[in-house]
């Protein structure tokens, strides 16, 4: 089972480019590569399932067990599998281990090419390899530098072939290729025009500048054992998911284990004022309907219909962006625009984080996903604040704890995203609510 991970020394420092340029590069030879992202992060999948044509998927070490992770790399898994690592190689939660790109590379036991980006350095470039190599015990076999010029590229080879980790190749800066950011990270793959040409950019780079022919050599691995959870297909249900480029933060293994449960999903557009398919409960996904509030407030048939659905005692998960669009208000600092009011209050944008990073939450009283004192691991990342009480679950991360959602017998909103593999009960009991609301219809 071929599988490699590009890891980086920090945030910004070019992983997602790399990766994308390779699997471009695997792509055009006809390799039937798949492709993980490590961490909870949403948006670096959606540029991997531009460029490979196919869902991509999230490993995370704090979410799911060591077999959860194991099973969804070898169910996911293609010719070769290519992992992108997140923050740095070593940075994990709450400045530990859990949840680095170090852990997730030692759990699936996958080859590591450390990217360093050498904008502003050159033979310093060789010095971070070596601290990254020697600083703890790790799977790092390869390097490729980021923003390099092509004349500096021989003498850092030679200085890391001395340290013991074999150069790959590099990238030179692409400024044709270039993707801006956003508050919380690069923006949408959707948003982005001249994407493929973008990526046929990075493509003809890659192929230029980096050995893909060895990296498909080191890539080669043994088989990992595989424990797959107990999935009971059961559901004869309907599940409409809110989906478009508002509500756009959807992990596909979410869907897929509601499917392989028994559940046939059906999306609708809340941008396109989609009615409310026929359902029998309905699923709010995480996204950014503050840059559309404009036209979803506008966009009547959907708010009623969601409002509507919800007050029948239909079942509905709705998650940060989803959550958001529950309230009677969405105040974008600018304008204050007219939401589904399912949840009295208003939404407002902040100039800062609110919440950022991983955290357990305890439910306080039996709902929709679980049992009062049950535990669920999860995560937060948003600019705003809700005014509404939202007590219904207490969140923890390190000593600092803070309420976080609303729950009842047929509502999940919350700021909160929530990876049903991290705790399988999670969809258990959100299907089960489905089928009681189906035999009240």
């Amino acid at each position: 089972m071929k599988r490699i991970m590009f890891a980086g020394t920090g945030s910004g420092c070019g992983k997602t480019t790399v990766t994308c340029a390779v699997l471009q590069a695997l792509k055009d030879r006809g390799i039937n590569v798949s492709s993980f992202k490590c961490g909870p992060d949403y948006i670096d999948p959606m540029f991997h399932k531009t460029v490979i044509g196919a869902d991509a998927h999230n490993l995370d070490s704090y979410l799911m067990t060591d077999d959860t992770i194991r099973y969804l790399l070898h169910k996911n898994g293609g010719e070769i599998s290519v992992i992108e690592g997140v923050m740095g190689f070593y940075d994990g939660f709450m400045s530990g281990d859990e949840g680095s790109s170090r852990e997730l590379s030692q759990i699936t036991d996958t080859g590591v090419i450390l990217v360093v980006n050498c904008a502003g350095m050159s033979r310093s470039a060789a010095a971070v390899v070596k601290g990254f190599k020697e600083f703890g015990q790790n799977n790092i076999v390869g390097v490729i530098f980021n923003n390099l010029p092509e004349r500096l590229y021989g003498a850092l080879a030679a200085q890391v072939r001395e340290i013991g980790v074999e150069p790959l190749g590099f990238l030179p800066r692409v400024s044709e290729a270039k993707i801006d950011s956003r508050r919380l990270g690069l923006i949408t793959a959707a948003e982005i025009t001249d994407l493929r040409e973008k990526l046929r950019v990075l493509a003809d780079h890659a192929r230029r500048f980096i050995d893909i022919d060895r990296i498909l050599e080191i890539a080669e691995r043994a088989d990992i054992s595989v424990n797959a959870p107990v999935i009971n297909k059961t559901a004869d249900v309907t599940v409409a998911v809110a989906r478009d480029r508002a509500f756009c933060f959807c992990y596909d293994d979410n869907l897929e284990l509601l499917r392989s449960m028994g559940a046939r999903i059906v999306e609708f557009s809340p941008l396109a004022n989609d009615g409310v398919p026929d359902c029998d409960g309905l699923i709010l996904c995480g996204g950014y309907p503050e840059l559309y509030a404009d036209i979803l407030e506008k966009n009547t048939v959907t708010l009623g219909g969601v409002r509507e659905k919800i007050a029948d005692g239909a079942p509905c998960i709705a998650e940060c962006g989803g959550f958001m669009y529950l309230h009677d208000f969405l105040d974008t600092g600018e304008k204050t625009y007219k939401m589904a009011g399912v949840i009295s209050g208003t939404c407002r944008q902040t100039n800062s984080l609110r919440h950022f990073g991983y955290m357990e939450m305890t439910a306080r009283a039996d709902n929709i996903l679980c049992k009062k004192g049950h535990k669920i691991r999860a995560r937060e990342f948003h600019y705003f604040e809700s005014d509404a009480p939202v007590s219904d679950f207490t969140a923890q991360k390190g000593d600092t704890k803070w309420d976080c959602a609303r729950a009842s017998k047929n509502l999940f909103a919350s700021f909160a995203h929530l990876h049903f593999y991290s705790d399988i009960s999670i969809a258990e009991n959100f299907i089960k609510s489905c089928e009681e609301y189906k035999c009240t219809r």
